[in-house]
């Protein structure tokens, strides 16, 4: 591995604003099965794979194949309802154009199965900026474990300690702060005041306008 830079990003809330879609698709489904949860609760549970979530909520209950099926169906709801609103934070396609320009890998490290970053790289014409993509369906331990930015790292060419992680989870923060990597928080979903733990954090920000970042180039 070199020790050039690299800049790591989850996808879902960091990317894009689309966190709220998830927790309701995810709420309707697990409501239908007799789930009585509430959205704040639904909140809480949203990280980690999908067949994870499930097998938290209902212990037991399913087999991978239902899992699976679950699964698929929950990211068509959240699809359908969040495509017409489907576009990146403010900033980040500059962002990413400039992190292009000068060279520094990029890559995206999601709990989401490919099927829906495909479904945001695609409609969004991304794929020429990033050089890795790591998903669900490549780690065997989901966020806070560490295999996903790690796997990011591997995947990129470099150390771990040479990488900015983008995110907007404690899940996340933490998977990062355990990867060894610095974080940059993006407040879509949590305040900065709930990432008071974490001394590997450069900075929370609303979105990629903020000149802060600036510094990331340098």
């Amino acid at each position: 591995m070199n020790d050039k830079k690299a800049f790591l990003f989850d996808l879902n809330g960091t990317m894009i604003d689309d966190m709220h879609y998830h927790i309701k698709a995810w709420h309707d489904i697990l409501n239908a099965l007799g789930a009585t949860i509430s959205m704040e609760r639904m909140k809480e549970e949203c990280y980690g794979k999908n067949d994870e979530l499930l097998e938290r909520m209902f212990p037991g209950r399913f087999s991978d194949e239902q899992k699976h099926e679950m699964s698929i169906e929950k990211e068509r709801q959240y699809q359908q309802a969040f495509k017409p609103y489907l576009q990146l934070l403010p900033g980040l396609e500059m962002f990413l154009e400039k992190a292009h320009q000068q060279q520094i890998k990029m890559a995206i490290g999601s709990a989401a199965i490919m099927f829906n970053i495909d479904f945001v790289l695609d409609h969004l014409n991304l794929r020429r900026y990033f050089d890795a993509f790591v998903s669900a369906d490549d780690v065997a331990f989901s966020k806070p474990d560490p295999e996903t930015f790690l796997k990011c790292a591997e995947q990129v060419g470099v150390a771990p300690e040479h990488c900015i992680v983008f995110e907007d989870s404690p899940k996340g923060v933490e998977s990062a702060k355990r990867a060894g990597m610095k974080a940059v928080v993006i407040t879509t979903m949590h305040e900065a005041n709930e990432l008071n733990g974490f001394d590997h954090v450069l900075m929370c920000v609303k979105d990629f306008t903020d000149e802060r970042l600036e510094v990331l180039f340098t």
